[in-house]
């Protein structure tokens, strides 16, 4: 892949959003399976998308999407440049990751998992649970994984028990009786 355009240095990597981790090669033409870490995946990695890509080896660069298709839930991407399955295999684990502003606006009460992690969890009595560490489950069904507190915990995080401020960095939770001794 060195032909490909250096990533724009004035974005950190730790403020780009990570969108999917290249899995393997696919095929001997280059191709990859991406384990997406997106609700969007058909639109992420649709062909002409730009995406920045670290390497397992910490190099970063912007890669383009020439050919893709869906897969058991799983884009199968050629990025341009990468014409054979050694170069495929060198992106083996490398990282995908798209400014902020690129992402996809949500309706009110959508959030993505990058503004939901680090904020702090607290009951609607004031008791600190600890900060989101991870969100599991899918549309619908997430739940957020608090830590660092007395204990973990996983919390569905449904409007009904959860007063989410983004601003504020915080999640309210109104527990229903015996939610938090699971």
């Amino acid at each position: 892949m060195s032909g490909a355009p250096a990533a724009p240095a004035e974005v950190p990597w730790d403020d780009l959003v990570l969108v999917g981790i290249v899995a393997r090669p696919h095929g001997h033409r280059g191709h990859v399976i991406v384990n997406p870490h997106t609700d969007f995946v058909e639109d992420r990695f649709a062909e002409g998308q730009q995406l920045e890509c670290r390497s397992t080896d910490g190099r970063r660069r912007r890669v383009r999407i020439t050919a893709s298709r869906i897969q058991q839930g799983r884009p199968i991407v050629a990025f341009e440049d990468v014409a054979s399955m050694n170069e495929a295999e060198a992106l083996a684990g490398a990282e995908l990751r798209v400014a902020m502003d690129d992402l996809v606006p949500l309706p009110p009460g959508q959030y993505y998992h990058h503004q939901l992690v680090g904020c702090d969890v607290e009951t609607d009595a004031h008791q600190w649970l600890g900060r989101v560490i991870a969100i599991e489950g899918g549309i619908g069904q997430s739940r957020i994984v608090v830590g660092g507190g007395r204990r973990p915990y996983e919390i569905p995080l449904v409007s009904a028990l959860c007063d989410v401020d983004i601003t504020a960095r915080r999640i309210t939770v109104r527990p229903p009786e015996g939610l938090l001794d699971l």
